[in-house]
């Protein structure tokens, strides 16, 4: 992007950037800031070196359409159609140095597609006071656009420019989700194991300044049914910041060996609140080797279980 001395009066982007920042294609719905439709467009091409439309509103500014039949040579358009928008002077507060920053794309309407040709920038532009006018001097090449065969020209002399004009507000409301490690630990020895209920609870768990509980199914759930124990790890209602806040677990568990034999371990890797409040294993530890006293995993009728809490995401809302 170039800026524009004093007292000149348009600007585009230099037509010698790369084409990467230029966005070029077809589409068939069709501006919704402003259209121009011409009815003879010789007439203009041979008596003016541009036509510029009534004042139209966007973003609480007021614009103008500015065509190039013949390209603006001052912003090496020659030999290609150019189009611009510009931004009126009186809305714009020039002690103040005040900038408006506009996405523009701009549409000429292909007959034989029954789309519109548009192209616009990968960034905004960016009006003031010595800035008023931004748009592209190269938009087509004008034998392109003469040539009947390409559908630009249509019932004789016809042809459709638009315009949309979009003024991005900065965001109000922003959201900031983070990742941190943790140590956290927590041992559950579970007693009088064989007179469990279907589904036991621990006491709340506190981690991470959250609410967790741990619950074994002594029955077995889902493929772990009437073959091992099932453990899960919940989180507790109301312990997100956010209605909408997704909660990311790293976590160790294990069951411990009262032997010192080794312990069985598992991980889990999961979002809280996206589509549960509990996640965990349905085959945790078999039937077998709990029944198995020389394992060592049960041992007078207590089972230890450890949840180690190794990661855990957090996410802030602005404003809160």
């Amino acid at each position: 992007m170039h800026y524009l001395q004093k007292h000149q009066e348009i600007s585009s982007r230099d037509y010698k950037l790369s084409s990467s920042n230029t966005l070029k294609g077809l589409r068939e719905r069709p501006p919704s800031t402003y259209s121009l439709k011409m009815e003879a467009f010789h007439r203009v091409l041979n008596s003016t070196e541009y036509y510029e439309t009534r004042p139209f509103s966007a973003g609480g500014y007021n614009w103008t359409l500015r065509v190039y039949p013949n390209g603006n040579n001052k912003d090496g358009g020659s030999g290609y159609l150019s189009l611009y928008v510009a931004i009126d002077k009186s809305s714009l507060d020039a002690s103040a140095h005040q900038e408006v920053y506009a996405d523009l794309r701009f549409y000429i309407f292909n007959r034989n597609q029954r789309k519109y040709f548009t192209i616009q920038d990968t960034d905004v532009f960016r009006f003031n006071a010595f800035n008023t006018m931004w748009g592209f001097s190269q938009v087509l090449p004008l034998d392109t656009f003469k040539d009947l065969k390409n559908g630009y020209l249509y019932d004789g002399d016809h042809s459709e420019f638009g315009v949309d004009v979009t003024v991005p507000k900065p965001f109000e409301k922003s959201e900031l989700l983070s990742f941190s490690k943790r140590s956290d630990r927590f041992t559950w020895t579970i007693r009088g194991f064989s007179t469990l209920t279907r589904y036991t609870y621990s006491d709340v768990i506190s981690f991470a300044g959250r609410k967790w509980q741990l619950g074994i199914n002594s029955s077995g759930s889902g493929s772990g049914s009437g073959k091992a124990v099932s453990l899960f790890f919940h989180l507790l209602a109301n312990q997100r910041t956010g209605a909408y806040e997704a909660v990311y677990v790293l976590a160790k568990f294990q069951v411990l060996n009262q032997l010192k034999l080794g312990n069985i371990q598992m991980e889990l890797e999961n979002w809280y609140g996206i589509t549960s409040f509990g996640w965990g294993f349905s085959e945790f530890v078999s039937f077998d080797d709990l029944r198995d006293s020389s394992k060592g995993f049960l041992v007078d009728d207590t089972l230890m279980v450890q949840v180690e809490l190794e990661a855990i995401s957090t996410t802030k809302y602005f404003p809160s």
